[in-house]
């Protein structure tokens, strides 16, 4: 909120002085660009440890990639506000009483709480809605494969869980 009031009041001083509308829309966007690189940076950095996308197989990863956390989470909450509300939420305190991804929890278990600070997750959260991520090179088929026929869906019934307890 900060920062779109700094970017109004910039606006405002630019215009008094004949500024361009066009000039003002490039100020903005450098502001809009540097979250995003932000986001990114923290992402790769912190997040990538686990959820790595360039992993050679679903077996060598040790958290879902994000391209699954942005499928999953984008399935429940359809706006930003609320789908980086519910990202930050988790990363903050996760639980496996409120996770979302429950078959990611069973596969995986419960991520450690992370020592972010909630500006920060908010940065990498918003990256996360806002762009394509990296994806593995194995997920469509993993995916497809897991989800193909209606299985998963946050459930953590999907058929690599059958297989688990059938064996």
């Amino acid at each position: 909120m900060k920062k779109i009031s700094l970017i109004i009041c910039i606006a405002f001083l630019l215009l008094s002085c004949n500024q361009s509308k066009e000039e003002i829309g490039k100020i903005a966007q450098k502001e809009i660009a540097v979250d995003t690189l932000d986001g990114y940076a923290l992402m790769k950095t912190n997040c990538y440890i686990c959820h790595n996308p360039n992993t050679l197989s679903h077996d060598s990863i040790i958290a879902p990639p994000f391209v699954a956390v942005k499928r999953r989470y984008s399935m429940q909450y359809s706006n930003k506000e609320d789908f980086v509300a519910a990202v930050v939420e988790w990363a903050l305190n996760p639980d496996e009483e409120k996770a979302l991804m429950r078959g990611a929890v069973m596969e995986y278990k419960v991520m450690p709480k992370l020592y972010l600070e909630a500006n920060e997750l908010e940065k990498i959260a918003a990256y996360l809605y806002e762009n394509e991520v990296d994806q593995p090179k194995w997920f469509e088929t993993h995916f497809e494969e897991m989800h193909g026929e209606g299985q998963g869906m946050g459930k953590g019934n999907g058929r690599r869980m059958n297989k688990k307890n059938n064996n």
